[in-house]
C-alpha cells in the first residue's frame, strides 16, 4: 500500500532528494537499480545508497514492496509537492517569506532572462485573470 507525504512534512535533505529525483525519473526501482543510478549521478558506495533509503523508509519518504526479487523502491513525495515545501522553506529562511524581495533581488543583478521575464509576466496575468 502506498502512502503519500503531506506537504508540510515534507523536508528533504541533499541526499533525499537525490534518491527522489531518481525514483521520481524511474519507478519502481530495485535497491541494485538505485545504487548504480546513485553512484552514476552522484558517487555513492552501495553502503551510501542502503544506508539512505534505509533512513528514508523510517522516515516515510519512499515506498517499499517486497518482491520476488528483493524490495522495490517508489517514491512518497510527489515532485511538486518537494518543490513547493523547499520553495517556502527558502523563501522564509533568505527572504523573510516575500516573493517580491526574491524577484527584486533576481532583477537587479540581472539573473532572469527575457524569457523567464515573460514567463513571469505570463504567469500573474493568470493569477490576475482568476481573481
Amino acid at each position: 500500500m502506498e502512502h503519500q507525504k503531506n506537504s508540510e512534512d515534507v523536508k528533504l535533505t541533499a541526499s533525499e532528494w537525490s534518491v527522489l529525483t531518481s525514483l521520481w525519473e524511474n519507478s519502481p526501482q530495485t535497491v541494485m537499480q538505485l545504487v548504480a543510478d546513485l553512484n552514476e549521478r552522484v558517487g555513492w558506495a552501495k553502503s551510501t545508497t542502503i544506508t539512505t533509503l534505509r533512513r528514508m523508509e523510517e522516515k516515510g519518504l519512499v515506498n517499499v514492496e517486497q518482491g520476488a526479487r528483493g524490495k522495490r523502491y517508489t517514491p512518497a513525495v510527489e515532485r511538486e509537492q518537494a518543490a513547493t515545501a523547499e520553495t517556502h522553506s527558502f523563501l522564509d529562511r533568505v527572504y523573510q517569506g516575500s516573493v517580491g524581495l526574491m524577484m527584486s533581488a533576481m532583477a537587479k543583478r540581472q539573473e532572469l532572462s527575457r524569457d523567464e521575464v515573460a514567463e513571469l509576466r505570463s504567469i500573474l496575468d493568470q493569477i490576475g485573470e482568476g481573481k
